[in-house]
């Protein structure tokens, strides 16, 4: 009986832990296309890109952007190489975590040399407004 409580508290609140994520995104993107966000938030808007640039020994080589700062990564898949958090809002104090994106690279496909991945927006307080900008053409 105890155990069956147990279990039933680690389940309720294992859940409730994994609806950390606001709002979710399926990327599929070919060698060197561009993916754009729009991070809006008081009378802020930012802007959050990522392309793909070299799948190479199981590595895919990622270049991102986000508010004018650069940076690379390396991502492999069932790894903990994963995927990548990139922080919308300075974090002020250590109670509070600040809301983020989290790029994890899902597939590689060689048939039509495109990468998939998955964009998760954590935002627990609900300040952040995304926007997924459609490429034109």
């Amino acid at each position: 009986m105890i155990l069956h409580i147990f279990i039933t508290f680690f389940l309720l609140f294992s859940t409730l832990d994994a609806i950390e994520f606001t709002d979710m995104y399926e990327i599929s993107a070919k060698k060197d296309e561009s993916t754009k966000f729009l991070v809006n938030y008081s009378t802020y808007v930012r802007e959050f890109k990522f392309r793909w640039t070299l799948y190479v020994n199981e590595g895919l080589v990622l270049f991102h952007s986000y508010d004018a700062k650069l940076g690379q990564k390396v991502l492999y898949l069932n790894t903990t190489n994963q995927s990548f958090k990139v922080f919308l809002k300075q974090q002020n104090n250590g109670r509070y975590e600040a809301p983020y994106l989290l790029v994890k690279f899902k597939e590689f496909d060689f048939k039509e040399n495109r990468a998939k991945f998955e964009v998760f927006l954590s935002d627990k307080r609900s300040q952040i407004k995304l926007e997924k900008v459609e490429k034109k053409g």
